[in-house]
């Protein structure tokens, strides 16, 4: 007798909208052609140019230290801001498949216009001996437009792939949901390893090869990635869009809740406005438990006489989880700023220090990055097979702690990692001082392995940040937005960029004010890094503080079944563990 066919429980559908089995679909099945394919060779391509980016704009294109700075931040701030155009075309109207889809060809035409701007005689600055002339206005404008296209195609492929695979797990099966837990954690590992390759191979090719083959290589790399993504597409699960218009809704809760601002919410929850739990089971959406946060948003729901008709009870929690995640967000942005210095003030520190290896090798700056790399790939998987079973028998919590305490303890490890790098700062500024050092092209007599503590901190750090918010803002966000939702992970990295562009400015404006010595200034064996980092580490600790209280505030989403207006349906909401942040 033939088996029963058993379909995916959480309405996921095929290409053609038909619904899928779940045998035959889904799961690490199909994330292999995302985590194989896609994700390591699009990783390899970011970092091949982010990482080496700052050298580039300072000996090709002649820009100074806190220009170059900040064009290296503003176009990696545009990389990870662009993705909220990208979540919202996808859970409003198109879906995450077919934005990935456009957005990855816009993506690579960047990179082929990029490898042209370093390699087509006519489109990059000549060189000679090692001098090269300065760029025209046209060979610059072909160069950042190259960039910035780059820049448009993240914004549909970022928020997208992601998701896409944590959508190929079915949260109403028990099995599924449990190897969800360990998705992004996999995710991100097969990010680390394209990461890891750029920062070792990609800046030497560059640096020692020519910056036109360390582009084409990841150009190619990402054309064959999409073969293998599309060659998966039998077995791929898609969440059928339920929402309507998103932004919409969540701009009116705040509107019609101050427009009723003086109305009295009444005692009974079921006074307010809802729609029969019939209509949410015939429809597919999903209906949202009444919560006790931010109860002023509730006015938005009372059925008053005015013109104005009242919010639903769900559409008023979906806009009361949002700002939920806002505020969490918030506090994201000062670790994303550190984050920013790996690819900036790092490097710059490095090609100042020994970088010599043996008799004639000599380490490319940028490659240093691949100490961050290496730290996090060698702790995620100790991380995922130890740390989590252990802490999981000591909390009962299946992801052996809670996401907000896996941020915070990222958060600790960042501080402490900038803490390091004044110190190491202090150091140079020592040496530099006993050999009498002024030159800005004078190797300072110190080895750039000085730098690797930092970097390492910074790997091990992201393992619990970089990792918790991805998960946490997937997570926690309502079921019809999780596009939109993870974008507050990509946009906290792009304002991150955005503030440290803005705070190296503001610092250079302020410190050589009135002939003084900039902190960040062209020659760097004659500033004050140091100081700069230590500014850094006082308003992380400000931050930490901030995060401390909202994490202690937050109420995390749940998928239990209650009784809501007399009919049995799934709900969000639920205060899991609202207990204060401990670490």
């Amino acid at each position: 007798m033939e088996a029963a066919k058993v379909y995916t429980q959480d309405g996921t559908v095929d290409l053609q909208g038909r619904p899928v089995l779940a045998s035959k679909t889904g799961r690490w099945k199909a994330c292999s052609f995302l985590l194989e394919g896609y994700e390591a060779f699009e990783r390899m391509a970011f970092y091949g140019i982010a990482s080496n980016l700052v050298n580039y704009l300072t000996t090709r294109l002649h820009e100074d230290t806190i220009s170059s700075v900040r064009n290296v931040n503003n176009w990696s701030g545009a990389v990870w801001i662009t993705p909220i155009a990208g979540a919202y075309i996808a859970d409003s109207y198109i879906g995450r498949f077919w934005t990935f889809t456009a957005s990855s060809l816009i993506y690579v035409l960047g990179m082929i216009l990029l490898t042209m701007a370093v390699t087509v005689k006519s489109l990059r600055p000549t060189c000679a001996n090692g001098v090269c002339n300065k760029a025209s206005s046209l060979q610059i404008a072909f160069f950042y437009t190259s960039l910035y296209t780059i820049a448009i195609g993240a914004g549909g492929t970022k928020p997208n792939i992601s998701t896409f695979g944590a959508d190929q797990f079915d949260n109403y099966s028990v099995g599924e949901k449990k190897q969800k837990v360990s998705f992004f954690n996999w995710w991100m590992f097969s990010s680390f390893l394209g990461a890891l390759f750029a920062t070792l191979g990609l800046v030497y090719i560059q640096e020692n090869l020519g910056w036109g083959l360390g582009y084409a290589i990841p150009t190619v790399g990402l054309l064959v990635s999409l073969v293998v993504f599309y060659i998966g597409t039998p077995f791929y699960r898609h969440k059928v869009i339920k929402s309507d218009n998103i932004a919409k809704d969540l701009v009116r809760v705040p509107i019609v809740a101050f427009k009723n601002r003086k109305l009295q919410c009444p005692s009974d929850i079921l006074e307010l406005h809802e729609l029969d739990s019939h209509y949410y089971k015939s429809t597919g959406k999903r209906q949202v438990h009444h919560t006790s946060t931010f109860r002023f948003l509730d006015k938005a729901a009372i059925k008053s006489c005015s013109r104005e008709s009242p919010c639903t009870v769900t559409k008023v929690e979906v806009a009361k989880r949002v700002l939920g995640l806002t505020l969490i967000w918030l506090v994201t942005l000062i670790p994303s700023t550190l984050w920013a210095q790996v690819n900036t003030l790092f490097v710059k520190q490095g090609t100042t220090l020994d970088r010599t290896l043996g008799s004639d090798f000599q380490i490319p700056a940028a490659s240093l990055g691949s100490f961050v790399t290496l730290s996090m790939l060698v702790s995620v998987p100790m991380y995922d097979q130890y740390f989590v079973p252990f802490m999981r028998k000591k909390t009962g919590n299946p992801r052996g702690i809670t996401i907000l305490q896996r941020l915070g303890v990222g958060f600790v490890i960042q501080i402490i990692a900038v803490a390091v790098a004044s110190a190491v700062e202090v150091k140079r500024m020592h040496v530099i001082k006993e050999f009498n050092i002024t030159s800005p092209k004078q190797v300072v007599p110190m080895s750039i392995f000085w730098l690797l503590p930092q970097y390492s901190l910074l790997g091990i750090g992201d393992v619990f940040n970089a990792i918790g918010l991805l998960e946490f803002f997937y997570d926690q966000s309502p079921e019809e937005m999780q596009s939109l939702g993870t974008t507050f992970f990509t946009s906290g990295i792009g304002l991150g960029n955005f503030l440290n562009s803005f705070l190296v400015t503001m610092i250079d404006k302020i410190t050589s004010k009135g002939g003084g010595k900039s902190w960040i200034g062209d020659n760097l064996n004659d500033s004050r890094l140091d100081y700069y980092y230590g500014f850094l580490v006082v308003i992380s600790l400000v931050n930490m503080g901030l995060f401390l209280l909202a994490a202690s505030k937050y109420v995390y989403k749940s998928d239990d079944t209650k009784e809501f207006g007399g009919g049995c349906v799934q709900m969000e909401a639920k205060a899991l563990d609202t207990s204060p942040l401990t670490i």
